[in-house]
């Protein structure tokens, strides 16, 4: 038996901090351990989180594939917050599809995805890995809100709604050095490649033989009659988009072959809702991130005070709308993803310890546990909108 139900890979770096403050706040009596490069790192972060000094400690670096396989072997699941993850991700993966260990990440990062899907897929289904990517804001609540929406219309109606929008109705919550070394990584990548830019654009890009119908256009601001609002483009869209269409694939297209979904901040009617709407999408993201650098992030008040509330909406053949609420009250990339990252690592142990192998997305393996999860132990919000 392993020694430990999870080891948080990455505990010394801003994300992984939440993470370890949060499992041992959360669910004392795990067995649980801090990895990463430096053992005296480590030792210091603990100590500086107060945490017990008889946390274990492990050391394991991405350029010592002995270091990783024995601290896979030691673990049910591990989380990993090493990122970028198209420069130091796939070792773990690989050690992890080799020995039939759970992993999850908190992975935005199309390319190294639809990599890991090609060149791990098949030895995690052999060993019965379950390699689940996009484990925090993107993509749980956008992934896990889908699939309440259609179950919810399944039952319903006896049919999937064939078309769904995603909305951002409200947000509030800063970026932080581990996302946007990420997203220059990828932005680095698409220019000087012109698949990876291809796929990029691609909403169908991690779902191998499958392409769907062309979907809903979103990358400008629109007025959306259906909704009575204008929308401008959400910057998350071109990650959370390709995990929806993947999730569906998975679960044997259980949302349907003709499936389309958008996702977009909603901002009001009227000029004032114009005016915002164009004023989002003439942002420059990436004048906002440039001078973030690895270990930034909100400090504790700003992540308390953040929060956001999505909408997942669509209309029955019979004209009846469906909408679900997805909400939290912390900052959405690290008050809210700790508590997401590692509620999915404990829902691969405690509720579908036999789910098959592979590379996946949130919704095919955890399904309605997670939903429950993360509403008994981490306050969400899940809940139809009448």
């Amino acid at each position: 038996m392993p020694e430990f139900d999870v080891v948080v890979y990455g505990a010394s770096g801003f994300t992984g901090r939440l993470v370890a403050e949060y499992l041992h706040a959360t669910h004392p009596g795990r067995p649980w351990a801090m990895a990463g490069r430096s053992l005296e790192k480590l030792a210091s972060v603990r100590n500086e989180m107060g945490l017990p000094d008889d946390i274990p400690l492990i050391r394991a670096d991405v350029a010592d594939p002995v270091s990783l396989q024995d601290m896979v072997a030691r673990s049910k699941v591990v989380i990993t917050t090493v990122g970028p993850y198209q420069k130091y991700g796939e070792p773990l993966v690989a050690a992890c599809a080799k020995a039939g260990v759970d992993y999850v990440d908190l992975c935005g990062e199309p390319p190294f995805m639809w990599q890991m899907i090609e060149r791990y897929d098949a030895a995690a289904k052999a060993s019965g890995a379950r390699i689940v990517h996009s484990c925090g804001f993107d993509s749980i609540p956008f992934d896990m809100g889908v699939y309440m929406l259609q179950h919810e219309a399944q039952a319903r109606f006896g049919q999937p709604l064939r078309d769904v929008k995603g909305r951002v109705r409200a947000m509030k919550g800063e970026f932080s050095g581990g996302t946007a070394l990420s997203g220059a990584e990828t932005t680095k990548r698409a220019k000087s490649d012109p698949e990876v830019m291809r796929r990029l654009l691609s909403p169908f890009a991690l779902t191998p033989g499958f392409e769907g119908p062309t979907q809903p256009a979103s990358h400008k601001p629109v007025l959306d009659d259906d909704l009575g609002t204008w929308a401008a483009p959400f910057y998350m869209a071109v990650i959370n988009t390709k995990n929806v269409h993947r999730s569906n694939m998975l679960m044997g297209h259980a949302y349907g072959t003709d499936f389309t979904y958008s996702e977009m901040i909603t901002t009001g009617p009227g000029d004032l809702g114009k005016a915002g709407a164009k004023a989002i999408a003439g942002a420059d993201v990436d004048a906002q991130t440039k001078a973030l650098k690895a270990g930034d992030g909100p400090d504790k008040a700003a992540r308390e005070a953040g929060h956001y509330d999505l909408m997942f909406t669509g209309l029955a053949d019979t004209g009846e709308r469906l909408s679900v609420k997805v909400s939290d009250d912390r900052d959405p990339g690290y008050g809210s993803t700790c508590k997401m990252l590692t509620e999915a690592a404990l829902c691969l142990i405690d509720d579908v310890a036999d789910a098959p192998g592979g590379v996946l997305t949130p919704a095919p393996v955890f399904g309605q546990a997670i939903i429950e999860r993360l509403r008994t132990h981490a306050g969400m919000v899940f809940e139809l909108e009448t």
